[in-house]
């Protein structure tokens, strides 16, 4: 192993979202993870949503608006089509009559 171009190897506090900390063996003195074994759902038997930068509610809110979309747009279709096919019936009828 060439000398000193390794960096230092020492003992590293683990801090986590949860507020557990534990400590390790690491280059940098401090390390922040988002979820740890204490919290994990594996470890803990726990189904628990991890939610990173409000993903889960930017998803839900996304799948919401786009479920009350498809309902509204699905009357407004069928009123759509009702006028058109109406139109289609008072031809045929009229062609019927001059017949």
């Amino acid at each position: 192993m060439k000398q000193g171009i390794h960096p230092e190897y020492m003992v590293a506090t683990v801090v986590c979202a949860c507020g557990n900390r534990f400590e390790t063996m690491s280059t940098q003195e401090e390390l922040h993870v988002e979820i740890c074994a204490v919290c994990h759902p594996f470890y803990t038997g726990k189904q628990r949503l991890v939610d990173t930068a409000g993903r889960v509610d930017r998803f839900k809110r996304k799948y919401q608006q786009a479920d009350a979309s498809e309902s509204d747009e699905s009357p407004e279709a069928s009123e759509a089509e009702a006028p058109e096919a109406d139109a289609a019936e008072a031809e045929t009828a009229e062609a019927e009559t001059a017949s």
